[in-house]
């Protein structure tokens, strides 16, 4: 009688398990998305502002330290900073869904700078011995495998068509300014 009930709880539990990992596991995948959009779409605004920065002898010699490493000290520099600057998008969506609109994006931006400058560079520099671990190249692997699924979706597809779109129109706008500028000034 007692193991009737036990496995009759198990099964109760079993069913209540498969119920939530019906309903989380689509919201995983919306949150996924959502956090890779962001970081892509801040990468792709900040890549120009980012090649700048980076041709600074600071940058330079950070990069031949970096070089140096060995593969799992090169690990803990790429993750260390990771880490830490990680949780600056939860944080920030907070300040900005609590009212803080303004000190949320200025702790967006700044984290995701930050992250992309050492974060971005540091798997650039150290990639190849960074793939000799196994578990990183596996997990490389994943990631890569499914950001390659995340973005052919059509509605990435339409977001960063949309951003390319706002993009041009941006440059455009900040074009007629100079040339009206120069115009004045001539």
């Amino acid at each position: 009688m007692a193991s009737n009930v036990r496995q009759h709880e198990r099964l109760v539990i079993m069913k209540s398990r498969k119920i939530l990992k019906g309903i989380f596991k689509p919201l995983v995948v919306v949150v996924a998305a959502l956090y890779f959009v962001i970081d892509g779409l801040i990468l792709a605004a900040l890549k120009p502002l980012l090649k700048r920065i980076l041709h600074l002898k600071l940058f330079r010699s950070i990069e031949r330290r970096i070089e140096s490493l060995g593969p799992y000290s090169t690990l803990a520099v790429f993750l260390i900073p990771l880490i830490l600057l990680e949780p600056v998008k939860p944080v920030s969506a907070y300040l900005i869904a609590s009212g803080h609109f303004v000190s949320g994006v200025v702790a967006l931006v700044l984290g995701e700078v930050l992250k992309i400058l050492i974060v971005e560079r540091v798997f650039h520099i150290g990639r190849p011995k960074l793939m000799t671990i196994k578990a990183f190249a596996w997990t490389y692997d994943v990631v890569v495998g499914w950001l390659t699924w995340l973005q052919a979706l059509l509605p990435w597809q339409v977001v960063r068509r949309r951003f390319r779109d706002m993009v041009r129109w941006m440059r455009k706008l900040h074009r007629d300014a100079r040339a009206q500028e120069e115009r004045r000034l001539s």
